[in-house]
């Protein structure tokens, strides 16, 4: 693969819709190399190696030595034709801190190939600098390029005397790296936090319109130039039809709003989040529709079923996403909704 090519020879596009159900799992455990390569996580899926929250402050050295255990194994496991390249998922690594990029330099430079991109906790105005500088730098010395994926979680978001600067300063400091960034992420619990509140397995993160309002700020400043993922979903197990059913709705919410893809915390969540990320065949059939358009006199008609408009000018992007979600997710029937 040479330098400037994309993982999986995906288009940049596509990249950004893929990483989809995004599976965080500890960086110190030691069992996830091989849990990959038994096909343990339902497909497709990406995978988030997490060396913040999830690992205690005097165990980062041992985290950052198991990770780079866990690259190696997965390179070998590659190589060796016990993971298929098809079947091999995203990788991404979260770091603490800046700085812990540099030490982990050695190590993803030497993976690069595997290794998707990074991911920032807490990204902010006074952060991004120092972030966006270590990645060019690390971008430098790496054969393939490695992405990142900023988390907007601060408090300073959550304060609306600076949400909307922050926000828009943030932006354009992303914008000076953009084919360096690959989705944008927000995070619903550390906002939860400010507030001192928490949805229940019922209640959808738009029910909580102190967070939700964040949440649609962050997407109306970034949705034009950059995919958005959907908060996290806390619930995995228990009766089914409270927690299952809960993530349904809230992934259902997240798409009609505009975002795309869900961290996950279990593998039992990845294939409810797969699920909603495939496409209706109405909609299938009507984004192919509207992008066949050109030609045509009138810029404005009925669907196929008869029972809503289809408009060229106003329905071109979401058609767009469409094709791409349908390509990653697959089609599913009307009738399964």
């Amino acid at each position: 693969m040479e330098k400037g090519e994309l993982k999986r020879n995906w288009i940049r596009e596509e990249l950004a819709y893929g990483v989809g159900a995004l599976l965080y799992s500890p960086a110190i455990q030691p069992f996830i190399a091989d849990s990959v390569a038994e096909g343990k996580f339902a497909w497709p899926y990406s995978l988030a190696l997490c060396l913040e929250d999830s690992i205690s402050d005097d165990a980062v050295d041992e985290a950052e030595g198991q990770l780079a255990v866990t690259l190696e194994k997965l390179k070998c496991f590659l190589e060796g034709g016990e993971i298929q390249p098809d079947r091999l998922p995203l990788i991404f690594v979260r770091v603490r801190e800046p700085e812990q990029i540099k030490r982990l330099e050695p190590v993803l430079v030497r993976h690069s190939q595997l290794v998707a991109g990074l991911i920032f906790p807490k990204f902010s105005v006074r952060c991004a600098d120092q972030y966006i500088s270590y990645m060019k730098e690390l971008n430098e010395k790496s054969q393939h390029i490695i992405y990142m994926m900023p988390i907007l979680e601060s408090y300073d978001l959550a304060d609306l005397r600076s949400r909307y600067h922050h926000l828009y300063e943030i932006k354009e400091k992303l914008n000076e790296v953009r084919h360096f960034v690959l989705n944008i992420r927000v995070g619903g619990n550390d906002f939860s936090n400010y507030f001192g509140v928490r949805r229940s397995c019922r209640e959808s993160i738009y029910d909580v319109q102190s967070v939700s309002s964040i949440l649609i700020d962050i997407l109306t400043v970034f949705v034009k130039d950059y995919v958005v993922s959907g908060p996290v979903w806390e619930y995995f197990a228990g009766k089914e039809e409270d927690w299952k059913g809960g993530l349904e709705r809230e992934v259902r919410l997240d798409m009609v709003n505009g975002f795309v893809g869900k961290t996950v915390i279990h593998p039992a969540q990845i294939p409810v989040v797969n699920r909603e990320l495939s496409v209706k065949e109405e909609d299938y059939q009507d984004a192919l529709s509207i992008l066949k358009w050109d030609g045509q006199k009138l810029g404005v008609g009925k669907n196929q079923e008869g029972g809503r408009m289809n408009e060229k000018k106003t329905h071109q992007v979401w058609a767009e996403k469409i094709i791409i979600l349908a390509k990653l997710y697959g089609v599913r029937s009307n009738e399964n909704l």
